[in-house]
């Protein structure tokens, strides 16, 4: 379905000439004054606006302003048409909120590319978890069913954290975050370091990550993880929980428990010595070895090199 723009301006002639260029890409809906505006964003939910500065009731500053302060409109991308030589307008416009500015007589090209743009980054945004901005579960299925599809070789590195829930006990939800953070940039760091340009990495939610590369690269892209999470985690706890290597708290029967320190577990899947056809493969095999994982003390990784061969030859490598 099209997205909808939504053209206020008092000048007939220059939204004609909008809803021109528009109407081959968009659903174009318009207002001639800003109260007009003002209702048909109530009705009508539009995805953008393209709001003129100059108008006879309410000026595009009051419009952009209003429309800022609304819970329901603040994430609503504003475009500002300005005059060619009102640079002071444009500068009011951004510190109003708004998206962008075009200027009058517009480009026609250059005014799609920026709406297109717009778009471009808001969709994006909707697909990356808040925390991190990492991409989410929609964008990691497409990635992985992408390669699946080409018949590229992949390695899917499933990745969390061992202990975790008993850390946000102690330490409170904040600090946990601070975790959260420090594993996505860690995992960018050595993706970026040991991985392929177009290697993947994505956040599943809470303390779960994944990341997409290459067998050849898996491997050593695991230890490194492993040792920057290791040598970092151990500054986000007090000296005392340090040196005793675990903190107390209740376990989940509500009971005085003791857990180690954070680790961090990565589970590898890849296609290098079998066939992989769909993306819910992937995930029962990373539930297998996750399970392994989690008996298993310390930060540790586990490549799954099972082949289609008879049972005499198929094996984990850790």
């Amino acid at each position: 379905m099209a997205k909808k723009i939504l053209i206020v301006d008092d000048s007939p002639f220059f939204r004609g000439q909008l809803k021109l260029t528009l109407n081959k890409e968009y659903d174009v809906i318009e207002a001639s004054t800003g109260s007009e505006g003002f209702d048909l964003v109530k009705l009508e939910k539009p995805d953008l606006v393209l709001l003129d500065i100059v108008m006879p009731d309410f000026s595009g500053f009051e419009i952009c302003r209003i429309l800022r302060e609304s819970e329901s409109n603040n994430l609503m991308p504003i475009i500002m048409i300005t005059s060619q030589d009102s640079q002071e307008d444009i500068l009011i416009g951004l510190e109003l909120g708004a998206d962008d500015y075009v200027r009058k007589p517009f480009n026609e090209r250059e005014l799609l590319a920026r709406i297109r743009n717009i778009f471009r980054r808001i969709d994006r945004n909707r697909n990356a978890n808040p925390l991190t901005g990492l991409n989410g579960n929609l964008e990691i299925q497409r990635e992985t069913i992408g390669r699946i599809a080409r018949g590229v070789g992949f390695a899917v590195i499933y990745i969390d954290l061992d202990n975790f829930k008993a850390y946000n006990d102690v330490y409170g939800f904040s600090n946990g975050d601070r975790i959260i953070i420090l594993t996505a940039d860690i995992l960018k760091d050595q993706v970026t370091l040991f991985g392929n340009s177009d290697d993947f990495v994505g956040h599943i939610g809470g303390d779960d990550f994944i990341v997409i590369s290459t067998a050849d690269k898996a491997e050593r892209i695991c230890q490194e993880i492993i040792a920057e999470f290791d040598e970092k985690v151990l500054s986000f706890y007090n000296e005392e929980d340090r040196e005793r290597g675990c903190i107390t708290t209740k376990n989940r029967k509500s009971e005085i428990d003791t857990f180690p320190l954070m680790t961090i577990s990565l589970a590898v899947i890849t296609n290098e010595r079998r066939e992989i056809n769909t993306y819910v493969e992937v995930g029962d095999i990373a539930s297998d070895l996750k399970k392994k994982l989690k008996t298993m003390p310390g930060s540790n990784y586990f490549i799954d090199r099972r082949t289609d061969a008879p049972s005499g030859e198929r094996h984990l490598v850790k």
